[in-house]
C-alpha cells in the first residue's frame, strides 16, 4: 500500500500589530524560513487573510530575492509582484481589495532567532515610528554591541575569573548627617 500525502506547508514566522488606533510606520515584520519567494508566500497570505483579506497585489526589492516572478500561484489564483529597486529591500508592501496596504519589515532568513526575536517585536508595536531601515541598523548595532559583551566576559572569565570580594563600606553614623567611619573607629 502506498501512501502519498501533500506537502505540508510551514507556518509564517509573522507579528502583526495589534488592531488599535494607533497607527504605526509598519503593520509588522514577517521572518521567512528561505529566499524562494515563490514559496514563503503562500503562508505569508494565508496568515494575512484573516485580517487583511485576499492579498492579490506585493511590492518588494528585487535584491534579497533571487528569482523574480512577476506572479506567484498562491491557492487558486495569482498575486502579482512588482519589483522596485527604490523601495527599501527589507519592506514588502501587500495589497488587498479589502482592507488595503500592510507594509511589513522583512527579516532575512539566516538572522539569529533572538536578533528576529527583538525585530518582530520593534516591528509589530502598536505606534513605532521607525522605518524597516531604522530598524535594521539599529538591530545591527546592538547585535554588534552584545558581541562585543560577549568578548569581554570570555576574556574576563579566562583572564582568572572574579576578583576579591570588594571591601564593606564602613557603617554610618546616623544623625543629622550621614558620617562615614573608618573602620575600627565607633561613636
Amino acid at each position: 500500500m502506498t501512501s502519498t500525502t501533500a506537502p505540508t506547508t510551514r507556518q509564517a514566522r509573522l507579528a502583526l500589530t495589534p488592531n488599535t488606533s494607533v497607527a504605526g510606520l509598519l503593520d509588522g515584520a514577517w521572518w521567512p524560513y528561505s529566499r524562494d519567494l515563490a514559496t514563503e508566500l503562500l503562508p505569508l497570505v494565508e496568515a494575512l487573510r484573516d485580517r487583511s483579506g485576499r492579498v492579490t497585489r506585493i511590492t518588494a526589492n528585487p535584491a534579497p530575492w533571487p528569482v523574480a516572478l512577476r506572479k506567484v500561484p498562491v491557492g487558486g489564483y495569482a498575486v502579482h509582484v512588482g519589483w522596485f529597486t527604490d523601495q527599501a529591500p527589507d519592506t514588502m508592501i501587500l495589497l488587498s481589495y479589502d482592507l488595503g496596504r500592510c507594509d511589513l519589515l522583512v527579516i532575512p532568513p539566516e538572522t539569529e532567532p533572538a536578533s528576529a526575536a527583538r525585530l518582530m517585536a520593534a516591528a509589530s508595536a502598536p505606534g513605532n515610528i521607525h522605518t524597516t531601515g531604522t530598524l535594521m541598523s539599529e538591530e545591527h548595532e546592538t547585535g554588534r554591541l552584545l558581541r562585543e559583551a560577549g568578548d569581554r566576559e570570555d576574556a574576563w572569565e579566562t583572564d582568572g575569573g572574579a576578583s576579591p570580594q570588594p571591601r564593606l563600606r564602613p557603617h554610618p553614623v546616623v544623625g543629622a548627617r550621614m558620617i562615614y567611619l573608618p573602620h575600627g573607629v565607633r561613636r
